[in-house]
Protein backbone atom coordinates (compact mmCIF):
# COMPACT_ATOMS: atom_id res chain seq x y z
CA UNK A 1 0.00 0.00 0.00
CA UNK A 2 1.42 3.03 -0.90
CA UNK A 3 1.70 6.73 1.41
CA UNK A 4 1.59 9.65 -0.27
CA UNK A 5 5.15 10.48 0.42
CA UNK A 6 5.77 7.44 -2.69
CA UNK A 7 2.64 7.88 -4.25
CA UNK A 8 2.60 8.07 -8.12
CA UNK A 9 -0.77 10.00 -8.15
CA UNK A 10 -0.03 11.85 -5.01
CA UNK A 11 3.35 13.05 -7.62
CA UNK A 12 1.65 13.86 -10.14
CA UNK A 13 -1.08 15.89 -8.19
CA UNK A 14 2.11 17.60 -7.12
CA UNK A 15 3.57 17.81 -10.18
CA UNK A 16 6.21 16.55 -9.47
CA UNK A 17 6.09 13.95 -12.22
CA UNK A 18 4.43 14.95 -15.84
CA UNK A 19 1.31 14.36 -16.88
CA UNK A 20 -1.62 15.18 -20.07
CA UNK A 21 -3.76 16.59 -17.46
CA UNK A 22 -7.12 17.49 -19.15
CA UNK A 23 -8.57 18.72 -16.04
CA UNK A 24 -8.44 19.97 -12.59
CA UNK A 25 -10.63 21.13 -9.54
CA UNK A 26 -10.72 22.12 -6.26
CA UNK A 27 -10.71 18.50 -4.94
CA UNK A 28 -9.82 16.24 -8.17
CA UNK A 29 -6.83 15.55 -11.28
CA UNK A 30 -7.99 14.11 -14.14
CA UNK A 31 -5.11 12.96 -16.76
CA UNK A 32 -4.63 10.69 -19.53
CA UNK A 33 -3.60 7.13 -19.24
CA UNK A 34 -0.23 6.28 -20.32
CA UNK A 35 -1.48 3.02 -21.44
CA UNK A 36 -4.79 3.89 -22.83
CA UNK A 37 -7.19 0.58 -23.05
CA UNK A 38 -9.60 2.82 -25.09
CA UNK A 39 -9.82 5.58 -28.01
CA UNK A 40 -10.13 8.02 -24.98
CA UNK A 41 -9.02 6.64 -21.46
CA UNK A 42 -8.79 9.35 -18.43
CA UNK A 43 -7.79 8.64 -15.16
CA UNK A 44 -9.86 10.90 -12.72
CA UNK A 45 -8.16 10.98 -9.27
CA UNK A 46 -9.62 12.61 -5.94
CA UNK A 47 -6.64 15.16 -4.50
CA UNK A 48 -7.19 13.13 -0.95
CA UNK A 49 -4.80 10.27 -0.56
CA UNK A 50 -7.16 7.32 0.28
CA UNK A 51 -6.36 3.72 -1.45
CA UNK A 52 -9.56 2.55 -2.78
CA UNK A 53 -13.28 4.23 -3.57
CA UNK A 54 -14.52 2.67 -0.88
CA UNK A 55 -11.94 3.95 1.73
CA UNK A 56 -12.92 7.66 0.15
CA UNK A 57 -16.43 7.62 0.95
CA UNK A 58 -15.64 6.55 4.11
CA UNK A 59 -13.30 8.85 4.92
CA UNK A 60 -14.43 11.83 2.96
CA UNK A 61 -18.46 10.85 1.78
CA UNK A 62 -18.11 15.12 -0.27
CA UNK A 63 -15.14 13.99 -2.43
CA UNK A 64 -16.47 11.10 -3.19
CA UNK A 65 -19.08 12.88 -4.50
CA UNK A 66 -17.30 15.68 -5.99
CA UNK A 67 -15.20 12.70 -7.77
CA UNK A 68 -18.25 11.30 -9.49
CA UNK A 69 -19.32 14.89 -10.55
CA UNK A 70 -15.75 15.19 -12.03
CA UNK A 71 -15.85 12.11 -13.99
CA UNK A 72 -18.83 13.68 -15.61
CA UNK A 73 -17.74 16.62 -16.54
CA UNK A 74 -14.54 14.82 -18.01
CA UNK A 75 -16.91 12.69 -19.85
CA UNK A 76 -18.87 15.16 -21.61
CA UNK A 77 -15.58 18.10 -22.22
CA UNK A 78 -14.30 14.34 -24.00
CA UNK A 79 -17.51 14.58 -25.89
CA UNK A 80 -18.72 11.22 -24.42
CA UNK A 81 -21.57 12.88 -22.22
CA UNK A 82 -23.84 9.64 -22.18
CA UNK A 83 -21.56 6.80 -23.98
CA UNK A 84 -18.58 6.07 -21.39
CA UNK A 85 -17.63 3.36 -19.14
CA UNK A 86 -16.72 4.05 -15.49
CA UNK A 87 -14.49 1.68 -13.59
CA UNK A 88 -12.88 1.53 -9.79
CA UNK A 89 -10.94 -1.40 -9.21
CA UNK A 90 -10.24 -2.10 -5.77
CA UNK A 91 -7.69 -4.31 -4.45
CA UNK A 92 -5.20 -6.21 -6.44
CA UNK A 93 -7.22 -9.11 -7.20
CA UNK A 94 -9.12 -6.43 -8.96
CA UNK A 95 -6.51 -5.46 -10.73
CA UNK A 96 -5.45 -1.92 -9.71
CA UNK A 97 -1.75 -1.27 -9.45
CA UNK A 98 -2.06 2.02 -8.08
CA UNK A 99 -3.13 2.03 -4.27
CA UNK A 100 -4.64 5.91 -4.74
CA UNK A 101 -8.66 5.96 -5.53
CA UNK A 102 -8.72 7.08 -9.09
CA UNK A 103 -11.51 5.66 -12.05
CA UNK A 104 -10.86 5.13 -15.11
CA UNK A 105 -13.07 7.03 -17.78
CA UNK A 106 -13.36 4.63 -20.75
CA UNK A 107 -15.05 5.79 -24.29
CA UNK A 108 -14.57 6.02 -27.83
CA UNK A 109 -16.07 2.40 -28.96
CA UNK A 110 -18.09 -0.40 -28.01
CA UNK A 111 -17.95 -2.40 -24.62
CA UNK A 112 -18.26 -5.74 -24.22
CA UNK A 113 -20.42 -7.52 -21.07
CA UNK A 114 -19.15 -8.83 -18.90
CA UNK A 115 -15.90 -7.26 -18.36
CA UNK A 116 -13.04 -8.99 -18.20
Amino acid sequence: MSTPADCLFCKIIAGEIPADIVAETELSVAFRDINPQAPTHVLVVPRLHQPDIGSLAAADPGSAVALLADVRAVARAEGFEDNYRLVFNTGADAQQTVFHCHAHVFAGREFGWPPG
